[in-house]
């Protein structure tokens, strides 16, 4: 069974706009008293990313509907995997106490920035093709 790639996007969006709003509400109701404000920030960072790259996964669903293109499914790609290192990394940072962890952070940072440039590489690609 092949996953139609537009709906798989709005499955991720979906998957990390839920997580978005219910770490970003955890943060702010349940953490708020247990850790330092600094470390609170960081949770908050990963719950903002998480958000703003699942509304790009939701705008690359609906773009992806009328327009087929390798690029785009590397953007999604790239904001997939991104979101859940860079994110998932600053949230396990605070939960666990775990230093390290923030090693781990700039590679889904290099992720997130991959999948913009994929994008960017989509649209000069449907330029050319006009």
């Amino acid at each position: 069974m092949t996953t139609n790639p537009s709906s798989m996007w709005t499955r991720f969006a979906g998957i990390y706009g839920f997580l978005g709003v219910a770490a970003g509400a955890f943060g702010a109701h349940g953490l708020k008293e247990m850790v330092t404000p600094e470390r609170l920030e960081v949770f908050q960072t990963g719950s903002r990313y998480c958000m703003i790259h699942a509304l790009a996964l939701l705008i690359l669903g609906v773009y992806s509907q009328t327009q087929t293109n390798p690029w785009l499914t590397r953007a999604g790609w790239g904001f997939t995997m991104g979101t859940a290192i860079f994110s998932g990394s600053l949230w396990l940072l605070v939960l666990t106490d775990t230093g390290w962890m923030g090693a781990i952070t700039p590679l889904g940072g290099l992720g997130l920035l991959a999948g913009w440039f994929c994008l960017i590489l989509s649209t000069h690609r449907n330029e050319n093709e006009s």
